[in-house]
Parts: C-alpha cells; sequence; structure tokens
C-alpha cells in the first residue's frame, strides 16, 4: 500500500512514514537504507551529528530510484548556527548526501544557551531561498523558541520534530503548531524502549483487536493524530512490521485510550529536555 502524504504549510509534500537513522552505525548505513528503500520506504530522515550521511548518500545512489520519488530530511547541529556556518554545513550535507539539494532542512536543537537559534532560523531562510532545500524547520523547539524565531523573521517552519509518544505528548507544542499549520514529526514514536508501552492496556488491548502488533498499533495512533513518524530499525523484518500500518484503523475509543496514557506532567519525556541540550 502506497504510504500516503501530508500538505506541509509551504505546500510541499512529505510522506508521513519514513526510515530514520539515528543511532545506525556509519557502516551499517548503507545496507540498511537500502534495504528500508526496497521495502518501499521514500522517506529517509538523518543529521549531519549522526555521521552517517555519506551512507545514506551511497544507499540512493545505489537504489536506482529518481530524485523525485525519494524525500530526506538533514538536520544543523549545534555548533554550526553562527556566521555563515550553516552555509558552509548544508554544503557538506549535501556532498556527503550526493545530492543537490534536500526537501526538508531542520535546525537539529535551539541551544538556548548559545542564543543563536534566531540567526540560525535566518540562515535557513536564505539556504531555503538559495534552492539548497525545498522546504525547512526546527527540531526540539519549545514554543518559546518557536514564537521567537517567527517572530523575528514572519516565516513559520514547516515542521517541528520533536520526541512524542504515547507517555509523553508534548500537548503544548503540538496544539501551537496546529494552530500556525505545523506538521509535527515524531522522533521515538515508540519511546525508545525505555518504558512498558507494549505491554500498556490500550495498547495491548488494540493490538489483539486488530491482529497487529503493539509497535503496529502505537505507530497506527500517531498516524491517525496525523503526524509524521519515522521509527527505526536496522532488521528488514522489523522494516516490514513498521510500514504495514496502513490496512486498519484505530477506534476514537481506542485512540482515546492511549492518549490518556501521557500524566500531562512531563514525566514520560525519555530524553533530553531542549533548554539543556548545547
Amino acid at each position: 500500500m502506497t504510504i500516503p502524504t501530508v500538505t506541509l504549510n509551504d505546500g510541499n509534500d512529505i510522506p508521513q512514514l519514513g526510515y530514520g537513522v539515528f543511532k545506525v552505525p556509519p557502516a551499517d548505513t548503507e545496507r540498511a537504507v537500502s534495504e528500508a528503500l526496497e521495502v518501499g520506504y521514500r522517506h529517509i530522515d538523518t543529521a549531519a551529528v549522526y555521521g552517517n550521511e555519506a551512507g545514506v548518500g551511497a544507499a540512493i545512489a545505489s537504489s536506482g530510484l529518481s530524485r523525485g520519488d525519494l524525500y530526506v530530511t538533514t538536520k544543523l547541529w549545534n555548533d554550526r548556527h553562527d556566521g555563515e556556518e550553516p552555509h558552509a554545513a548544508i554544503r557538506e550535507s549535501l556532498d556527503k548526501l550526493r545530492l543537490d539539494a534536500v526537501d526538508l532542512y531542520l535546525v537539529h536543537w535551539p541551544t538556548p544557551a548559545a542564543d543563536n537559534y534566531v540567526h540560525a532560523w535566518e540562515k535557513m531562510i536564505e539556504i531555503q531561498d538559495a534552492g539548497h532545500t525545498r522546504s525547512i524547520g526546527v527540531s526540539n523547539h519549545l514554543v518559546a523558541h518557536l514564537e521567537r524565531i517567527v517572530d523575528a523573521t514572519g516565516v513559520v517552519p514547516a515542521v517541528n520534530q520533536i520526541e512524542l509518544h504515547p507517555a509523553y505528548q508534548q500537548r503544548e507544542i503540538t496544539d501551537w503548531a496546529a494552530g500556525k499549520g505545523v506538521k509535527i514529526e515524531a522522533w521515538g514514536p515508540l519511546g525508545q524502549g525505555k518504558y512498558d508501552l507494549f505491554g500498556a492496556e490500550p495498547v495491548a488491548s488494540a493490538a489483539s483487536a486488530h491482529g497487529k502488533t503493539p509497535a503496529q498499533v502505537v505507530l497506527r495512533w500517531h498516524l491517525q493524530h496525523g503526524f509524521i513518524v519515522f521509527p527505526k530499525s536496522v532488521r528488514r523484518e522489523r522494516l516490514e512490521e513498521n510500514r504495514d500500518v496502513f490496512d486498519f484503523d484505530l477506534s476514537d475509543a481506542e485512540v482515546a485510550a492511549i492518549d490518556a496514557l501521557d500524566s500531562g506532567d512531563g514525566s514520560g519525556r525519555v530524553s533530553a529536555h531542549p533548554d539543556e541540550v548545547h
């Protein structure tokens, strides 16, 4: 089944399910991405700091797929925000990816202690204007960061890629994004295995009811909320399982029950707080 797309606020379309290569070892990346493309993924999410852009580029080059059939995202790392560094960084990423342009370029973290994320966002706008990326967005930005960059430039990000899973739904950010037409991309969509998400009663019950795995149920929950999601795996059978989420729908009651897994107090976060990453 074809992976659906969603339309961003700049008019570009993005596949709603992709393959993320966070923590995929550089030596394994070409194989893993090649298998993902063979399985049917067409959206690859990488980042300069992952150290595996070259492997992504090699897999794309050997895939035989036309550039227009692929969606590629990479990200600007924290030590490249100042001066003209963002322009140098995107050129380096494009060289490693063997591409003339990416589809989406993101500011990876706001690094508020350095107080240079507004400058980074201004440079992202220039990078888009120069044709090095079709769309620009941010990652791990809280509402205060988002409001500041929009107030300074008048340009609203196309996406915000954030930690998001049933125990940590970041509703302040998702509500803000919905009001501004910003699409949410969920990283760590399965909670990175750091809590018993699959054993949670609403997830387990829905899996049983639909004849699906708990992971498939959680990915379906993301999709029905309109989130863009890219689970990571280096195993072909898991790649296939994660893609097989378009032949069933969770009921409104099932979605609501999974929604209720978030305590609302922020305790479900399993990774770093954006104000503490520099």
